[in-house]
């Protein structure tokens, strides 16, 4: 495998905290050459060796020639773990479950990390959807739908008065300096293009979607929250690298209610933003993700976009 030249924006601590440990064994899909990696490394945040996956797509092992886009996704609460035998719930949703569970030919390097789960889990959760012994495809898991009809007035209301923006349970900026040692590392030791560099998250993750993208707007090419809520007093920072952005929420979300979504799309816009889309799914609750990441038109949004 090719090493190409460490960027200048890696820390030498990113290089030490990554560079110690031994990574555990590749899977490969015989059926198309698709390859899931498991990374290891020394986490500052939980004092323990921790492993996230990382996606090469069909093709990288015969296309030496190509600089391939990535995707940094980060998931939502459900899925946090050890970071070791646990990380593969993060396969539960995503692009990589899509690449890698699902078969699909998404032609990106994905980078999955998984959030420590800081306290204990609040319930059993469900098998993960898995292949068959065929190779067939399981079925997605689209989660609770509502059942209540739609109220479109609803959003007409303004929002609750002090509601709080960040709850304490929103962890991913514990581990911004990992997250992006990993997106270093992968620039600096695969084949990837630096210019094409995407985020996108849901729930937890369109948290740290916000939180990742107002921090280091210069870092995307373009990024995707889902479900989570940023801070409208940050989006200057947003609107002065014109960084493209798509916001997908859920009308009928009772978790993270969808006037959080409208209330910074409307910030951006208000500041100037050029190249700001607000997609709201009005007959969902707060599973959306499912259906924006099967589909392609996320994908093919990323792909147009470029960072110089």
């Amino acid at each position: 495998m090719q090493r190409r030249r460490m960027l200048q924006t890696m820390s030498a601590g990113a290089v030490a905290l990554f560079g110690q440990l031994p990574g555990r064994a590749d899977q490969v899909d015989p059926r198309t050459g698709a390859q899931l990696v498991r990374k290891r490394y020394e986490s500052k945040a939980t004092g323990a060796p921790r492993e996230y996956f990382l996606y090469l797509p069909v093709g990288y092992q015969s296309e030496t020639a190509k600089k391939w886009p990535v995707i940094l996704f980060l998931h939502g609460g459900g899925e946090r773990g050890d970071g070791l035998e646990e990380l593969k719930y993060t396969l539960r949703y995503g692009p990589l479950m899509e690449a890698w569970t699902q078969g699909r030919d998404l032609p990106f390097i994905i980078i999955n990390p998984q959030m420590p789960m800081f306290e204990p889990p609040q319930h059993e959760r469900p098998p993960l959807p898995e292949r068959s012994p065929e190779g067939a495809a399981p079925p997605r898991d689209y989660g609770n739908r509502p059942s209540q009809p739609m109220a479109r007035e609803a959003a007409n209301e303004e929002p609750p008065p002090q509601s709080p923006r960040y709850p304490p349970w929103m962890r991913w900026e514990t581990l911004e300096d990992e997250v992006l040692a990993m997106v270093d590392n992968t620039l600096a030791d695969y084949r990837a293009d630096t210019g094409r560099v995407y985020l996108t998250g849901l729930s937890y993750g369109g948290y740290g979607t916000w939180f990742l993208g107002t921090r280091h707007p210069k870092r995307w090419a373009a990024i995707a929250p889902i479900c989570g809520d940023g801070d409208p007093k940050l989006v200057d920072r947003l609107v002065a690298q014109e960084l493209p952005l798509w916001i997908f929420h859920g009308g009928r979300d009772t978790v993270v209610q969808p006037w959080r979504s409208l209330e910074m799309a409307v910030a951006l816009e208000a500041a100037g933003h050029p190249d700001v889309r607000l997609t709201v799914h009005e007959d969902l609750g707060h599973n959306v993700w499912t259906r924006v990441y099967e589909g392609q038109d996320l994908y093919s949004w990323f792909l147009k976009h470029r960072r110089e």
